[in-house]
């Protein structure tokens, strides 16, 4: 489970609902209608956007996000790296082969098989840094449908506010009941703009965090794989791959600067 995630919708929820009920407010707010409107509007406009192919990925990844898999971290894969390194420059590329099923890692089993089946380290490098490039295209799809949502959700909230105010003003001889129901019509928009800031978005923004984190580690394996093929030395692998490593974070901290 992803501690951090759950820590930030307990805060998040614990936050808001603790204004909610310092203002007395709290059954103001749990509005059936506004909830319906807004949810089932931005479920059924994100519907209408994308094939259900990529809407059937949605509840697998959001499952991931809530409880990834375990990874190995940057360094301990280098580790790994080396290892392999060491192994192959003593016992030659070759003894390798045995070790491919003990790696729980089907991009550096492929990428090693590769090297082992005698490719050109140029074909292997294209062909690698082509199922980078297709994992991040499955990755957005997913990503791209919680930013819709988040885009959608304030549109319903408001909509559900002017359908609000319309009530209101068909019972404008009824003074008694325009305060009650302004109050049922600005629910709508606590439900678009909360839903959008505290699930859509920051759900976006988690995947693709943890899209960077898979990428950096399987650009980290690229280089890793080809040095093997190229015989460099355990020692210089090393230093290669943490050079490598340390401008990649610099890189993905300067373009989240951005």
């Amino acid at each position: 489970m992803d501690l951090m995630t759950i820590l930030g919708l307990i805060m998040g929820a614990s936050a808001v609902y603790y204004v909610m009920y310092v203002g007395g407010i709290e059954r103001l707010l749990l509005n059936l209608p506004s909830a319906i409107l807004v949810f089932g509007g931005t479920f059924g406009a994100t519907m209408v956007t994308y094939p259900f192919s990529i809407l059937s990925k949605v509840p697998k990844v959001v499952f991931l996000m809530l409880f990834p898999p375990k990874r190995l971290s940057p360094q301990h894969y280098i580790s790994l790296l080396v290892q392999l390194a060491e192994k192959a420059k003593k016992s030659g590329i070759d003894s390798l082969q045995e070790d491919l099923p003990k790696i729980n890692d089907h991009f550096l089993v492929d990428g090693l098989q590769m090297v082992l089946d005698g490719l050109d380290p140029n074909l292997v490098r294209e062909n690698l840094e082509k199922e980078i490039i297709f994992l991040r295209r499955r990755h957005s799809q997913v990503t791209s449908v919680f930013r819709s949502m988040g885009t959608y959700a304030p549109i319903f909230g408001l909509l559900g506010t002017l359908i609000g105010v319309v009530q209101v003003l068909q019972n404008l001889t009824d003074p008694t009941t325009i305060g009650s129901a302004m109050a049922v019509a600005v629910v709508t928009t606590f439900y678009g703009i909360f839903s959008t800031n505290f699930l859509y978005l920051p759900t976006a923004g988690k995947l693709d965090a943890l899209t960077e984190q898979e990428v950096l580690l399987k650009e980290v394996a690229i280089e890793g794989i080809l040095s093997i093929q190229k015989g460099d030395i355990p020692m210089i692998l090393s230093r290669k791959l943490h050079a490598y490593l340390a401008f990649k974070l610099r890189q993905m901290r300067r373009e989240k600067a951005k």
